[in-house]
Parts: structure tokens; sequence; C-alpha cells
């Protein structure tokens, strides 16, 4: 805990960001960071509440109060030590997180909760600042190999594990850089890139070996120019134990009239463009929104980005349209908490210029001379039904409508990974079309083969992938060795 009267005297300070009119002319962070007397207060303001249910909700069970106390104590070094011993990434998940952590703050019952991710923030940045952060070589190498496919955040964490643990991990990425949906997914005023890098740096110094453009799956699989392509059979020969931990990749479609026209697309075709782009790669047929009118289909993080990006590049104006009905501003605290609440978010790209519409389906997509140029949308209204009691839509009489539209994203999440990746590991499937393994020891149906991530759960936070490839790679280590001492 930090202070015993801390949370009666301080006031939550939450993280401040440069003025919308500014950012949207650049795409670096923007976001103001605590100062030390700032975190500290902050620090102080966490309870003695005897059960820290901040804890249990963050995923990878970060130890909140411990650092929370630190900070307050100013004991930097310290905090860092604790915070790492959860997570390998707190740099990622201080800046992109929702926080599930904040929700379950006793404070939050009755009062604002902690602000425990700009501690977070300001740990870890104050951790590389000082130079705290290095690499641990372990001091003996097991001789055992393992290949890990996919460079998210499963990935990531799970090689930079099994690398401490004294494996020979070997890396493998289908895109020309490291980093998988941190790099090419999240857009660099949430995350800039140069954070990854300096990561890939240490754990390269731990022994991890990086192998980028290289596809694994089926010799016979259509994949991009540039792209070397490996199998599971030579895998299986080389390595002792292999890690599948890419994304959940195949996105949610729309399959409605007109969805063949010019201007329709998937989210992450735009978003990723626009992180090339940043990074210095030459785009053949740029999606540009510059004095379009854009469209955003889905409510959730990606839709979101869609905006800020969209805005980034001089759209003339965007309205993002959610199907389901608007949520309350405030939740109920003594129905949800300290459960992650279902209520009206508002982020930092939607504060930057951007139209909002729930209850809202989207019909068709008409234009002329294979070029989009509106929507023909409904109202629709959420009724109970009687017997199952279930919510089911129900279309407005008379209630449709046009909007005008150059360019339209589908941000309507993603249903399951590449299943040519799937299909060529010869792995189970659950029934969602994901990589079937528990999280007991992550083992797929395929001897030696572990599954964590995206790739098992399906599409879901940074923070769980980062979970996952850590406990997975605990599974590898006692598979590998008989027993394990990475932490779970």
């Amino acid at each position: 805990m930090g202070k015993i009267t801390g949370f009666l005297e301080f006031e939550r300070v939450s993280e401040t960001y440069e003025a919308p009119a500014a950012r949207v002319k650049h795409y670096k962070e923007f976001v103001l960071a605590l100062d030390d007397k700032q975190a500290q207060q902050q620090g102080a303001r966490c309870m003695d509440c005897g059960i820290p249910f901040c804890n249990n909700g963050c995923p990878v069970n970060n130890i909140i109060p411990d650092w929370n106390d630190l900070v307050y104590k100013q004991q930097w070094e310290k905090a860092l030590n604790t915070l790492h011993s959860t997570n390998n990434f707190p740099e990622f998940t201080g800046r992109i997180c929702p926080a599930p952590c904040e929700a379950a703050c006793t404070l939050n019952i009755n009062n604002m909760p902690v602000g425990i991710k700009s501690i977070e923030h300001a740990i870890i940045d104050k951790g590389w600042e000082k130079g705290w952060v290095v690499p641990k070589v372990p001091l003996k190498r097991t001789g055992k190999r393992v290949a890990v496919i996919g460079s998210g955040p499963s990935g990531l964490a799970a090689s930079q594990q099994l690398a401490r643990a004294g494996h020979s991990v070997v890396l493998f990425e289908k895109n020309n850089r490291i980093g998988g949906l941190l790099r090419y997914g999240i857009p660099d005023f949430k995350l800039d890139k140069s954070l990854i890098d300096r990561r890939i740096l240490q754990m390269e110094a731990e022994g991890v070996e990086f192998r980028t453009s290289t596809y694994v799956g089926n010799k016979g699989d259509k994949v991009e120019d540039g792209l070397t392509i490996v199998t599971f059979e030579e895998l299986d020969k080389e390595f002792d134990a292999i890690v599948m931990a890419g994304g959940s990749e195949t996105p949610r479609d729309l399959p409605i009239p007109g969805r063949d026209l010019e201007g329709v697309y998937f989210a992450m075709q735009f978003l990723t463009q626009q992180n090339r782009e940043n990074a210095g790669d030459r785009i053949k047929e740029k999606i540009s929104a510059k004095d379009k009118h854009v469209v955003v289909i889905g409510g959730g993080d990606t839709g979101s980005d869609c905006v800020g990006t969209s805005n980034r590049q001089g759209a003339a104006s965007v309205i993002q349209i959610e199907l389901m009905p608007k949520l309350p501003e405030h939740e109920n605290k003594a129905l949800t908490w300290p459960y992650w609440p279902a209520k009206l978010r508002t982020s930092s790209s939607h504060e930057e210029g951007c139209e909002r519409e729930w209850s809202i389906l989207t019909k068709s997509f008409e234009g002329k001379k294979g070029k989009l140029q509106k929507i023909i949308a409904a109202r629709v209204e959420w009724v109970r039904d009687e017997v199952s009691g279930q919510m089911k839509m129900q279309e407005v009489p008379n209630s449709e409508f046009e909007i005008k539209a150059d360019l339209v994203f589908l941000a309507m999440g993603f249903v399951h990974p590449v299943a040519a990746v799937l299909e060529a590991a010869g792995v189970e499937k659950d029934a969602r079309g994901n990589v079937k393994a528990n999280t007991d020891n992550y083992q797929t149906s395929v001897p030696k083969v572990f599954a964590a991530g995206d790739m098992r759960r399906g599409q879901s936070l940074v923070v769980w992938a980062i979970r996952e490839g850590r406990q997975c790679a605990r599974a590898v280590d006692e598979f590998l060795m008989g027993s394990s001492l990475l932490p779970r």
C-alpha cells in the first residue's frame, strides 16, 4: 500500500494530452506522462484494502500494491524489478492497455481509482532512462532449440522467457520487421515503434535470433513476394519444440451488396499501410483519407485507430457507426465492480474529431463506375426475446437513410487465425477456428507443438497475449527439462 491516509488526501491525477489541434499534425506519441511527484502521490493513494482486487483484475497479475508503495517511497529501481517480475513489456501495456486493474481497484467502489496505468508508465520510462533495463543472459545453455512463430506480444514474451531459461530461441516473423500487431496494428501515435526496437536489442543480447520475412506454412501457399517459406516439417527436424504465437488475423467481413466497390477496406489494410509509411517503406496504391468522407464501421479500439489515422491524413469528415446500442456513460459500480464494466468510452481519437452513431445497420454500399459513394443504412432497436431472454435486433420501420462515404473501414473484429497456417501445422482447431490447446500446458494436438496468445484464445488484449506467452514458455520449459523455474 502507499500512505495510510493517502486516498483521503490526494485526488486522482491523470496523464494529460497534447492539444488535439497540434497532435493531429503528426504521428508521434502525445501523452504527457506523470512527473515523479505526481506518480508518488498516485502511489500514495493505494489503500490498505486487504485483498488487492487489482492484482486479479490484471491478466498478468501485476503486483500492483507493492510497486505503488515503492513509487510512493521513491524506490524506483525496486519498483521496476517488481513490475518486471510479472510483465516483460510494461512500456507497451503502460501505453495501450485499457487498464482492467483500475476497474478492479477497491478505491473505485465509490471514488476514482488509483492511476495504476500511469504509474506503470512512469516506472518503466524511468527504468530505461536510468539504464536499469539490461539484458538477462542465462548462466548456462540447455542445448535445446525452440522455434516461435509470430513476433507479436505473445511471441516476444515466450521467446524472452525461453531464452532466459537457457534455450536457443529462433523467432519467425512474416513481416519485414519484428513486432506483429504492436508494429503494424497499433498506430505510432499510441505506441512509438522505437520502444519495440530497443526490446529487440535486449532480446538479441539474451540470445534470441530473429528471422523476418519468413512465412511458416506449406510450400504451395500464396505469399507476398520476397518471403521465405519454411514448412512445419523443417521446423520439426530442427527444433525440440515449436510455439505458435501468431495473431488472429482473419477480419470479420460484411458481405452485403456493394462490398466489392473501390473504397471499402478492412481496417488493418489502412492502419498497416500508414505504419509502414511512417517507418520509411514505399507504399504502392496507398489508401488515403485526405479530403475524403470516411465511415468507420465498428465501435472498438481498431475503429478508434482508424478515426485517429483518418484525421491525421486530412479527412473531410469522419463518422463511426456501431450496430450495438449506445452504452451508459457511467456504470452502476455496485453491480459491476470489480469486473470490467460495459460503459461508453471516448478515446483520444474521438476527441480529435468524429461523429458517432449507435444502433445502425449497414444494408448496402452504393457507388458509380465501381467507386463507393454512399452507404444505405437503417436504425435498429434491441428488444428482449420473451422466450429466450436474449436481446434481438429489429429494424425500425421507415428508418432507412444514406451516409455519404468515399472510404469505409471495416473494424468489426477478427474471427480466427489464418486457416492455411493451422492446416499446415496439422493442429486441431476449436469451434471458433482457433488452435485447440488448454492453459495448463498449452500443448496442441500435434506432439511438441504449443500455442499461445490470439492464435489460441482469439482476438484479445496485448496484456492477455503477454500472459499467455509467459505461461506457454513455462510449459515448454517443463516439457523440455522436466521442471521449470520460470514464473507462471
